[in-house]
């Protein structure tokens, strides 16, 4: 019998999460807040500038190149006016999150900062609004492999070793061994019940099948696009070797064709290769 026996208690353990283990009471207050309908500059930022250590890795997310702001941002009140609550919140669950993709997950961090930059990269170039949501999206895709891995160790392992013995993408594993679930879904389920707005949202859970989204589709069609180029690139690890098929759909979406992806490539190893991503880890 599988570890999980079925897709239903899967989901049922995972929505049943207030919050990873590895995320502070920061991001409970946070979703408290939005339920509320309560968020405020003054009181978000200081329940963020409470946990000091956060604050910090927050700070470093918010001025690495990937949101390529001119001049430094030095408080947690000023990028929340720059980048609104919701992006905020985004980063605040990506820098959390930072010591178990570290420690454990190294490949993976460096492949999400690298989805974050091409992402950036990709919105600035076809001049798209909310860029920085882009950004934020990019680093949050892969939410889920980190929820597995914390909370579902043992099926966690038992997937990473599904793949490399079968030889079959990170993803297909996880439908063999988590009863048809995968990362993207579990990264949804938790994603909708932080309150995530669209632009965050529908990246996670549809990067993987970008035709899906409708609320949407040009955040999570950059998203899936920045994915499959930062995997050509082998900048980082997704967990697996394997460079998922471009959706025509998605091309169709951004307005490129298969033609502008050579030009799109060399762009992106260029800015891929001045990220430091040791300038983002916990100091």
């Amino acid at each position: 019998m599988n570890a999980v026996q079925d897709a239903p208690g899967l989901k049922e353990r995972i929505e049943g999460l207030r919050s990873l283990p590895t995320l502070p009471p920061v991001v409970e207050q946070l979703c408290a807040l939005v339920e509320a309908d309560l968020p405020s500059v003054s009181v978000v930022g200081d329940i963020i500038a409470s946990d000091q250590v956060l604050a910090s890795r927050v700070l470093k997310i918010i001025n690495s190149p990937f949101y390529g702001f001119p001049k430094r941002i030095a408080s947690i009140n000023h990028a929340l006016v720059l980048l609104g609550f919701n992006v905020i919140k985004g980063i605040v669950v990506s820098a959390a999150v930072m010591d178990v993709m570290s420690r454990s997950l190294a490949g993976l961090w460096e492949h999400s900062i690298g989805v974050a930059t091409v992402s950036s990269q990709i919105a600035r170039i076809l001049s798209l609004p909310d860029q920085e949501e882009v950004s934020t999206a990019g680093l949050l895709h892969d939410l889920g492999k980190v929820v597995l891995f914390v909370q579902m160790r043992t099926e966690s392992l038992r997937v990473f070793n599904v793949a490399t013995r079968a030889r079959i993408p990170l993803i297909e594993a996880e439908r063999q061994v988590l009863e048809g679930v995968t990362h993207p879904e579990v990264a949804g389920w938790l994603a909708k019940g932080w309150r995530l707005p669209p632009g965050l949202y529908e990246p996670i859970i549809y990067h993987h099948r970008p035709a899906l989204a409708h609320q949407a589709p040009v955040p999570t069609a950059v998203v899936h696009l920045a994915n499959i180029l930062t995997r050509a690139l082998q900048f980082g690890s997704g967990g697996d070797p394997y460079i998922p098929k471009i959706s025509p759909k998605a091309l169709r979406t951004l307005g490129l064709s298969m033609s502008d992806l050579a030009s799109l490539l060399e762009i992106m190893h260029d800015e891929l290769e001045r990220i430091d991503t040791g300038e983002l880890l916990p100091s």
